[in-house]
């Protein structure tokens, strides 16, 4: 007895396909779209991270988003997407943003992943516990992605010697908390 999904094969347009076929084309297909889905959540990821970080380092210049969207030469709308991690910024916006406001572009695009091997990994080892232990204390449930924004920042701060206060860290958890 034919299987159904040989017989559909052959009566559906009159050419004879074996089902193994048919499950191999089927098999490499979902490999792609299963492909395509990863690489959307990577990119999702990295947008939701650089969200984070572009929120934070507006807050610090003590800007609003329009009036940050206006000085870097995007729509407010599109601003609003970058620190929603909706879509990526263009690379003109962040050079625009380096050099009008000081911000550190490499720790915008790429968060604690800017950190080189003279760094000191036993501060930032510290920093991520405390940040940790306070996030637990309170209950409060951030995404990776928006934990590590905040870590870059405390990091940076500690690298430069400023000083961190406890304010810092609750106003940087406010502007990433969903």
């Amino acid at each position: 007895m034919e299987s159904l999904v040989q017989h559909h094969l052959t009566c559906s347009d009159g050419i004879n396909r074996n089902s193994s076929s048919f499950f191999a084309i089927f098999a490499k297909n979902y490999e792609v779209v299963n492909w395509k889905s990863k690489m959307a959540q990577k990119h999702a990821d990295l947008f939701a991270a650089m969200g984070a970080r572009l929120t934070i380092a507006r807050s610090e210049v003590g800007i609003s988003q329009a009036a940050m969207a206006e000085a870097i030469g995007v729509s407010p709308r599109a601003y609003h997407s970058y620190e929603k991690g909706q879509r990526g910024i263009p690379v003109e916006a962040l050079i625009a943003m380096g050099e009008r406001f000081e911000v550190d572009v490499p720790w915008l695009l790429l968060g604690t992943n800017a950190i080189r091997a003279g760094h000191d990994f036993n501060a930032l080892k510290e920093i991520e516990s405390s940040l940790d232990q306070h996030l637990n204390a309170e209950g409060i449930k951030i995404k990776s992605e928006k934990r590590g924004a905040i870590v870059a920042r405390w990091y940076e701060s500690h690298v430069k010697g400023r000083e961190v206060t406890d304010d810092d860290v609750h106003t940087w958890i406010e502007l990433v908390r969903e």
